[in-house]
């Protein structure tokens, strides 16, 4: 089981100047949509990947979710903004 945690020194942010949600990183700043926003607010290292998508499924009337989480956080931790802990 893994449990996502932005990387160190990265934190979400609304950005009122822009109207938009972003990923604060120390090289820069990471536009994000809707939806990454919502998985990455999970990403705390406490949750694993199927905990983060049960608060999802729940949020959104049972929807299967799973894949898609497990995508986005993979695709973040590619880019380096992820870190993916096994327990």
């Amino acid at each position: 089981m893994t449990r996502p945690r932005l990387i160190t020194g990265a934190r979400l942010q609304y950005d009122d100047v822009r109207s938009e949600h972003v990923l604060l990183i120390p090289e820069g700043v990471v536009k994000l949509n809707s939806t990454a926003v919502e998985v990455l607010e999970l990403c705390d290292g406490a949750r694993s990947l199927d905990d983060i998508a049960g608060v999802l499924r729940a949020r959104y009337q049972g929807a299967d979710v799973r894949d898609d989480v497990r995508e986005l956080v993979e695709a973040m931790a590619q880019r380096g903004l992820v870190v993916i802990d096994a327990i």
